[in-house]
């Protein structure tokens, strides 16, 4: 418990300064958020009491105060295009991001856990150079390209899923499924390639270690000795990694929404900054990056509950 306080309290300034960034980030873009909503042709007066009533002539230290006070009673302002609250528009957009983020998370589990193991266990065998040649190419080739051939395959050719869109599960389950497995897929492939090779990397360390050969010399079966002293001592490293994948998922979802036509806060962003709607655009950037920093607290907190090594060496510190 006391740990889970200290790392709590040390997180609190790594949000403070994350606030800051996305804050004084919409500043530093070309471009008046008066003008959009007065319109290009409006008198200076207009302008001006446009700028007033933002808050926009008031100095950066002043507006970042009141914005961050604003943010902590959940109030993320108005859209500048559409009048509507942009908290509204993003809590309607987040359940699809997350969606998509957790399935993809889901899926490039699903790939890498057996492929990382098979190649550690089969180093330098076909098996190992498949995985190999796998993990290569998922890191090479671009998501988003890689998203466009799965529309032309199993959309335009095949036929057997659909191109874009999402559905409700409540309602239709097999067809939200459905529209679900082209994006979900295309983001986890890079993702998949990295914790394939992490965990790879990770059990063979961990094959060199004492306690395995001594669990060898004792007699175990090899399929026992992989199951309870290699994997579950090899997850750390790639808890971290997962940790900062979850991040990685985050941010290609801005991309891989648009492709696929996904409606998730990437989508929406993204035409925000079009139209230059900043409050938008910052008010999803902040619930991004507070949910990344979020993943990797809890990340650092599982440590404890996978190694018993970490929770004694924190108790000491």
């Amino acid at each position: 418990m006391a740990y889970l306080v200290r790392r709590i309290l040390q997180t609190i300034p790594v949000l403070v300064l994350t606030s800051l960034f996305v804050f004084l980030l919409l500043h530093l873009v070309p471009g008046d958020p008066a003008t959009i909503m007065a319109g290009p042709d409006a008198e200076p007066e207009v302008l001006e009491a446009v700028r007033k009533d933002l808050g926009l002539d008031q100095p950066l230290p002043v507006q970042y105060v009141k914005w961050v006070g604003h943010v902590l009673r959940g109030d993320l302002g108005k859209s500048q295009v559409s009048g509507l609250p942009a908290w509204s528009l993003l809590l309607i957009a987040l359940p699809a991001t997350l969606e998509l983020t957790l399935a993809a998370l889901f899926l490039a589990l699903l790939i890498a856990v057996p492929t990382g193991i098979v190649a550690a266990i089969r180093q330098r065998r076909p098996a190992d150079l498949a995985i190999s040649t796998f993990t290569a190419v998922g890191l090479a080739l671009p998501n988003f390209w890689v998203g466009i051939l799965f529309i032309l395959l199993f959309a335009l050719v095949l036929g057997w899923l659909p191109p874009a869109g999402r559905a409700d599960f409540a309602r239709d389950p097999i067809l939200a499924l459905k529209h679900l497995i082209l994006p979900a897929m295309t983001l986890a492939i890079p993702q998949s390639a990295i914790l394939s090779r992490f965990l790879k990397a990770s059990i063979v360390d961990v094959l060199h270690e004492d306690y395995v050969r001594t669990a060898r010399a004792k007699g175990l079966a090899e399929a026992r000795v992989i199951a309870r002293h290699v994997i579950r001592n090899s997850l750390i490293p790639v808890v971290t990694v997962l940790g900062m994948q979850f991040g990685r998922l985050l941010g290609g979802a801005v991309i891989i929404e648009s492709v696929f036509a996904w409606p998730g806060v990437g989508r929406l962003m993204l035409k925000a900054i079009g139209e230059r709607d900043y409050t938008v655009v910052q008010g999803g950037l902040l619930i991004l990056v507070m949910t990344f920093v979020l993943i990797n607290l809890l990340t650092d907190l599982s440590y404890g509950l996978l190694d018993p090594r970490v929770r004694t060496i924190r108790q000491r510190g």
